[in-house]
């Protein structure tokens, strides 16, 4: 019975090793496939990285069909591919072989974030017929970010009171940063008023490409109420568009107190609070100033400081003003104005003085553009900066000639009743300081006068009412400078007269009065300039001119 018994057991003990052998041969365990990605654990945001797959076959069998794929973090710009998902084929892997796959990449986002890039590998053990996955991961810290992003805003402000603050950004990127955007949070009670550059929506900002040792700034205008001693809060956020996302780089947290306000300041031009000055022009400037506190303010001085490159210093003149040429200042004295001397609760006084215009300027075009004047106002603990935005100049030039070779002019000089005289008219163009768009020159031709279709340039986009029998010359955008640092925009067309008996011993008018007008866009009005009317007596060409004969 026990010679059975161990004969079984003998049998079984046979069986087992058998199966194990088996098994051993036909089973693969993956942890034999060493993988793993190296890379630093923190990173510079836009600098370029590098991810080394390392993959070492520590078995005895060929790893067939290798596939490996790669995943980047996805917040990157890879730089050795073209996707953020790489998928490539390798060749097999032999025991004991290692291989090591390079990728390269920029991350962004903000500091501290962390990014991960993960790597799997399919494969298939030669003998067997599964396939497997081996994974791995490499998550790395963004230690900082090379770019500067601050709010420039006052600590206190008095409610109501109109505020100026700035966004500064500058980048220390080797890598030219594209697709950079800025959104702004405004604290309730906030007014916003504009912005240089023009916002989208008034909250958000689109920045130019920004190389090393590029920045720029964003200012915004607005008026911000509240409680006293309330606390307003603004958000700002810069960040990089992405595939339809805006990926958060730097978050900017700021606070101001609100005070009370107790002494008002304004100004008027020419009576006006909202003027738009021209060159040429003659400003009366008159600066009112309110008590609207609870106690009164004795022995004031209020200073206004000018500046501007448009204004003539030499031509300021005041009643009752001391003028500083040295900075260009007019201080008035409590000794010489009674509401500065006292001014009790509620009330109110003011000042005056006048300052011209240059009608023209030295300018840097194109880079110059958009001129302001300003007057900073200082009352007590109370400023003010009023802005005051200037027009362009826009010149238009019409002239008439008999003598001219553009078309070779025909019929008698003087003209003569009943016949056929034909004259060259010249209009030219020139725009001094800010952009303008739908820029169009219009005048009216007389019953005895027609256009005889010769123009030049041929291209000329020159029309003709036949029943308003008006002209209109359309020019299109002017940027400043056009007509100053390269040649003006021209056009010449002919015309023919035709005197009447009752014109005749007359020097009748043979084209009107010429108006060149355009839409300014930083004033943001329509402006224009006349040229005067042409008459038979050819102030441009006086030899051809005369009375109709």
């Amino acid at each position: 019975m026990k010679k059975i018994i161990i004969f079984i057991l003998l049998i079984g003990l046979v069986m087992g090793l058998l199966g194990y052998y088996y098994y051993q041969k036909n089973t693969y365990s993956k942890e034999v496939l060493k993988m793993e990605i190296l890379g630093p654990e923190e990173v510079q945001a836009f600098e370029e990285m590098e991810y080394l797959v390392k993959l070492k076959n520590n078995g005895n069998v060929v790893l067939e069909e290798p596939e490996l794929t790669f995943q980047y973090p996805e917040d990157s710009v890879p730089t050795t591919e073209n996707s953020k998902r790489v998928e490539k084929k390798l060749e097999d892997i032999y025991p004991g072989e290692e291989r090591t796959i390079s990728f390269k990449a920029r991350l962004f986002g903000k500091e501290n974030e962390l990014k991960k890039g993960e790597a799997v590998l399919k494969y298939r053990p030669k003998g067997l017929k599964a396939f497997y996955e081996s994974k791995t991961s490499l998550t790395s810290k963004i230690k900082s970010l090379p770019i500067t992003f601050e709010i420039d805003l006052p600590s206190k402000i008095e409610s109501g009171k109109e505020i100026n603050f700035s966004l500064n950004y500058f980048s220390n990127s080797d890598w030219p940063l594209a697709n950079l955007g800025v959104n702004i949070e405004y604290p309730s009670g906030f007014e916003f008023l504009e912005s240089q550059p023009r916002a989208l929506e008034k909250t958000n900002w689109d920045l130019p490409l920004l190389n090393k040792t590029e920045g720029g700034r964003i200012q915004i205008k607005g008026k911000l109420s509240g409680e006293v001693r309330e606390q307003k809060i603004f958000r700002v956020s810069l960040g990089m568009w992405q595939e339809g996302r805006f990926v958060l780089l730097k978050e900017v947290v700021k606070g101001t107190e609100i005070l009370k306000s107790s002494l008002a300041l304004f100004q008027e031009i020419n009576g006006s609070s909202e003027y738009i000055a021209y060159p040429g022009d003659i400003l009366h400037y008159q600066i009112f100033f309110r008590n609207t506190g609870e106690q009164p303010f004795e022995n004031l001085f209020l200073v206004a400081k000018l500046e501007g490159q448009p204004f003539d210093f030499e031509s300021i003149k005041t009643d009752n003003g001391q003028v500083n040429k040295a900075d260009n200042s007019i201080v008035w004295d409590w000794r010489d104005v009674p509401k500065l001397k006292f001014l009790d609760q509620g009330e109110e006084g003011s000042v005056e003085f006048w300052i011209n215009l240059k009608n023209d300027w030295p300018v840097n075009y194109p880079t110059e553009k958009n001129f302001l004047l300003k007057n900073k106002v200082i009352l007590s603990q109370t400023k003010e900066t009023f802005e005051t935005k200037i027009a362009s100049r826009l010149e238009l030039s019409q002239k008439g000639f008999f003598n001219d070779e553009a078309f070779g002019n025909s019929g008698p000089v003087p003209p003569k009743v009943g016949e056929i005289t034909t004259y060259t008219i010249n209009w030219q163009v020139k725009n001094y300081y800010n952009n303008l768009t739908n820029v169009k020159v219009r005048a009216m031709l007389p019953a005895q006068a027609k256009l005889t279709g010769k123009i030049l340039p041929e291209n000329s986009r020159l029309t003709f009412d036949s029943n308003s029998r008006e002209i209109v010359w359309e020019i299109g955008d002017l940027e400043p400078g056009t007509g100053i640092i390269n040649n003006p925009p021209t056009i010449s067309f002919q015309i023919s007269f035709t005197p009447q008996e009752s014109q005749r011993g007359q020097i009748p008018q043979i084209i009107g009065k010429a108006k060149v007008s355009g839409d300014d866009l930083w004033v943001e009005k329509t402006i224009e300039k006349l040229a005067p009317e042409i008459t038979t007596g050819l102030p441009d060409d006086p030899t051809a001119g005369g009375p109709v004969q």
